[in-house]
């Protein structure tokens, strides 16, 4: 099981003044695919308390795996990929690269996207996007390589364990 930690960043839902309905359907995106969700959290889109609780989550609570949503197109309260940027101590462009490719066959507004992904100690970081259609289908583009980076990044699985 990758255990695994969902984060959405909203100023309102943090405020109570929305309800996230990504979460949860990230969650159930997960559901019956070998991924517990041991954490989940929304936050503001503030950059020290999204750095503050990606820490956390990487180097006190250990889950493999983290799905931030939100927080990673234009707008001046984005911040999400910066944050995420200053936590991580490697990068992950194949992630981010392929959800903007794929996203690009279903709208020309993917480009937009500034997610990004990376590692830090033996936890990876996803950004997804912040609408339900957005992030689940951008999880379905990865998702298949996930468990195979998890079992290497965790000592698990070899690099050549897969061909």
């Amino acid at each position: 099981m990758i255990k695994t930690a969902i984060l959405t960043m909203s100023d309102k839902g943090s405020k109570g003044e929305r309800t996230d309905g990504t979460g949860p359907a990230i969650r159930k995106e997960l559901e019956g695919k070998g991924f517990i969700i041991t954490f989940y959290k929304m936050i503001s889109d503030e950059k020290k308390e999204i750095e503050t609780e990606l820490i956390y989550l990487c180097d006190e609570l250990k889950v493999d795996l983290v799905l931030t949503n939100g927080g990673t197109g234009f707008s001046q309260r984005d911040v999400t990929p910066e944050a995420t940027q200053n936590v991580i101590e490697r990068y992950v462009p194949g992630i981010g690269e392929t959800m903007r490719m794929k996203s690009l066959a279903i709208t020309p507004m993917a480009m937009l996207s500034r997610g990004i992904a990376g590692i830090r100690k033996k936890t990876l970081i996803v950004n997804l996007p912040g609408s339900p259609k957005g992030a689940t289908e951008n999880l379905q583009f990865i998702l298949s390589s996930i468990p195979h980076g998890i079992a290497i990044l965790t000592g698990k699985d070899s690099e050549c364990a897969r061909t």
